[in-house]
């Protein structure tokens, strides 16, 4: 800027400074402002007047001064004059000067005018130049923002909008005379239109998150139920090495804290990586728009959908693997699941727990009716398991993901029952073909591997150590025994199979299986044999009681298994089963039946008897059916009841000693035998001596002649001289003491002392025995 010219009011203090100046070069720098001065105020009368006032007063003071000091005074005439002379010369060349600075003032004059002009046209550029920039940057913001929209960075957009209001916009559209405000006002109403634009290319790159989310949902899930496995082949692993480790589950804490070094991110692995990204920028978009509501409303309706989508009309429970849909579904629900779950994490501001969860039970829900209604299908037990173990291996990874598996824990319980009841179906009709086609022979072992095999599969101890043993060799049971042993074992292993693997009813299991399997042993194994108990042929009866008594064991040893295989968690006590004692109180009927067959052939070898009650002559040898009657016994002991437990050989052999005796007492007794004589006598004597000969070398021969001595003491009476001696009670408890106080008497009126003859006697014994014989005495 230009230096402000000096202006004076007075030009008398201004003449003295002039004059007054040190040098003359000072004299004509300030002589010349003043002169400028006059020249453009037009005070150059004043200016002259000013300088003349100053002359008259430097004449005045010469005159006193020359009055006083004449000489001096006349020096400073002299200079005076000189001065003057110079003053006016002075004067003129001022005058001069004075024209020539107003020719130049007036030329300056002009210059300043157009210098002012082209100030004015330079600030009217400057003032376009810096509009102009300032519109650029608004335009080079909302350039910025559409490009951000183009490379989807849709928050940076957002963001640049924003930042383009509040640093442009709004300042220039509150200031109404700014040159850019109908510029600000077209932008800040297209601004909506770009917020929305924004909403929409969000929302389209979600929707195309949310399908390929849905699309990739299965695989998802297959890889969640890699990471379970390995899981449980590490937790198995670990139990291997420690056995107490096998106390602790899946998800359990110790699991988890020995499984943190080993952590398998299912979202972001080599298989598999889901970016979450696409939704956080939409959430940040919508609550940058104040949308959160109405996007998190959209959003849980979409993924409604997307869930609807997911669940199939039905499902194939096929044991084939490319046809088998339970486990495609089990892992789109896994899928769909761990994506909600990680939402959660990620967004809890846009999913609440309570949303996931009822989505969840939904699933779960929809996936049990889909299940339940297949089921009717399936008739084979280890799909029934291969089914259980997808839906065990699902419920293991959805719990690790915090989600509530009670539902399906609960509905195990139907795979569970179903389960079992293909199992007891199978197995029962594999006991009933063991039981039907069984030959009912003691089982003959040839080699020692044959025999390691039989003891490993049944429960049987043999006294003899197997080094002890001659093969071949025979077992007391059928083989019946090892084979339906065999299938107790698979029962078990194949009921317990089902709670090997994630079942939370342990405390079930043990119950069902041994309610199963009392109905299996009491139905299939114990009633079919018992009903085998009508045949007529001994030897069959022997092995089913043989094979009563091992079975009978062999559930005690079961009892026993049972209380060890169950769970910590099952009450504890013994195990009982009803079998058992159905096996046992059977073995009863089976000996029953034993007696009622060796009684039956008795019967039949007594009642072949033949006596002659008159006969003429003693007899010489046992009759024949006596002599048949203790080779039938002693064969049968040696032979066919030679497999039974002492014990019941000894109860068999008082029960039949017993009846023979009874029915060979009825012989004389009969109402048919009116007289008995002493060769008849002799002859029931002879008969009774040889069975008490045979009964002496038997063991326990002491206890076993205790059922002839009603016998011995009746035929001993009948042979006695002194009849009276049974009428006498000291007599007869001491000598016939088991005698039945009626039957002596009548034995004793039969008696007669003389011999018919042959004749007479041989034709009335025939018809008396053959009325017996009929049951017609």
């Amino acid at each position: 800027m230009p230096r402000k010219v000096q202006t004076w009011d007075d030009y008398d203090s201004a003449v003295d400074q002039i004059i007054l100046t040190p040098s003359d070069s000072d004299f004509i720098d300030q002589l010349i402002p003043v002169l400028k001065d006059a020249t453009a105020s037009g005070r150059t009368a004043t200016l002259v007047q000013s300088l003349s006032q100053y002359a008259e007063e430097r004449e005045g003071d010469i005159e006193r001064i020359g009055l006083t000091q004449h000489e001096e005074f006349l020096g400073s005439v002299s200079q005076l004059q000189t001065i003057r002379e110079e003053t006016v010369a002075l004067t003129a060349e001022i005058l001069d000067l004075n024209q020539s600075i107003q020719a130049s003032t007036e030329k300056l004059a002009e210059q300043k005018q157009a210098l002012v002009d082209t100030r004015r046209v330079r600030q009217n550029i400057t003032d376009v130049s810096d509009a102009l920039r300032e519109s650029l940057k608004i335009m080079h913001a909302v350039n910025n923002a559409h490009d951000l929209i183009r490379k989807k960075k849709y928050y940076g957009a957002l963001k640049s909008l924003e930042d383009l209001q509040n640093e442009y916009l709004v300042p220039i559209i509150q200031n109404k005379y700014a040159t850019q405000y109908r510029l600000a006002d077209l932008i800040q109403k297209s601004i909506p239109a770009s917020r929305k634009t924004i909403s929409e290319a969000v929302m389209t790159d979600l929707n195309t998150w949310l399908y390929r989310i849905r699309e990739t949902s299965q695989f998802l899930g297959e890889v969640a139920f890699f990471g379970t496995r390995q899981r449980l082949d590490r937790q198995r692993e670990r139990a291997e090495q420690n056995p107490y480790l096998g106390h602790f589950k899946l998800n359990s804490a110790i699991e988890l804290v020995f499984d943190e070094s080993d952590e398998f991110d299912v979202l972001d692995n080599e298989e598999v990586q889901v970016d979450f990204t696409p939704l956080h920028e939409a959430l940040h978009i919508h609550e940058a728009l104040g949308q959160i509501d109405k996007f998190r409303a959209e959003y849980a309706a979409t993924r409604r959908q997307q869930k609807e989508l997911l669940m199939p009309s039905s499902v194939n429970l096929s044991s084939d693997e490319e046809e088998n849909s339970l486990r495609d579904l089990l892992e789109q629900i896994t899928g769909f699941a761990v994506i909600e779950k990680a939402t959660i994490q990620r967004a809890p501001q846009l999913r609440s727990t309570v949303e996931v969860d009822e989505l969840w039970d939904s699933m779960c829900q929809t996936a049990i009716r889909l299940i339940s209604r297949s089921l009717t299908d399936v008739d084979n037990a280890e799909l029934l398991l291969k089914i259980k173990g997808d839906i065990a291996l699902f419920i293991q990874t959805m719990e690790s993901w915090n989600y509530s598996v009670s539902t399906l824990n609960n509905f195990q319980l139907t795979l569970f029952y179903k389960y079992a009841e293909l199992l007891k179906r199978r197995f029962s009709d594999d006991f009933q073909e063991i039981v039907s086609t069984d030959d009912y022979m003691p089982m003959q072992i040839n080699n020692a591997e044959e025999y390691e095999k039989v003891l490993k599969v049944s429960w049987y101890t043999e006294e003899k150590a197997p080094e002890e043993l001659t093969f071949p060799c025979v077992l007391p049971f059928s083989q019946m025994y090892p084979l339906c042993c065999i299938d107790i074992r698979n029962f078990l292993n194949q009921f317990y199979f089902f709670s090997n693997d994630h079942f939370q009813h342990p405390n079930i299991v043990d119950e069902t299986l041994r309610k199963s399997l009392d109905e299996l042993l009491t139905e299939k194994v114990c009633r079919t044999l018992v009903e085998r108990l009508n045949s007529q042929y001994l030897g069959q009866i022997v092995q089913i009681l043989i094979n009563l008594e091992h079975f009978e064991e062999a559930c005690h040893q079961l009892e026993q298994e049972l209380i060890r295989a169950r769970s910590s968690t099952s009450a504890g006590g013994p195990v009982s089963l009803k079998s058992t004692e159905e096996f046992r109180s059977n073995k009863k009927t089976a000996e029953k039946r034993i007696f009622e067959l060796v009684n039956s052939k008795i019967d039949d070898l007594v009642d072949t008897s033949d006596y002659n009650w008159m006969t003429p002559s003693k007899p010489t040898e046992p009759s024949n059916y006596m002599q048949t009657l203790t080779r039938y016994l002693e064969n049968i002991m040696g032979s066919t009841l030679l497999g039974l437990p002492r014990e019941i050989k000894e109860l068999i052999y008082f029960d039949a000693l017993s009846h023979a005796a009874n029915k060979i007492l009825a012989l004389p007794l009969s109402p048919d035998v009116k007289k008995i004589n002493a060769n008849a006598v002799a002859a029931m004597a002879m008969d009774v001596q040889h069975l008490s000969a045979f009964v002496a070398n038997l063991e326990n021969a002491p206890m076993l002649e205790q059922n002839l001595d009603e016998l011995q003491q009746t035929i001993a009476l009948m042979q006695s001289d002194n009849h009276d001696e049974f009428f006498d009670i000291s007599t007869r408890n001491k000598k016939y003491g088991r005698v039945d106080a009626m039957n002596g008497p009548i034995l004793l009126e039969k008696l007669t002392l003389g011999i018919e003859s042959t004749t007479t006697s041989r034709a009335a014994a025939p018809l008396a025995n053959f009325g017996s014989r009929f049951g017609l005495r």
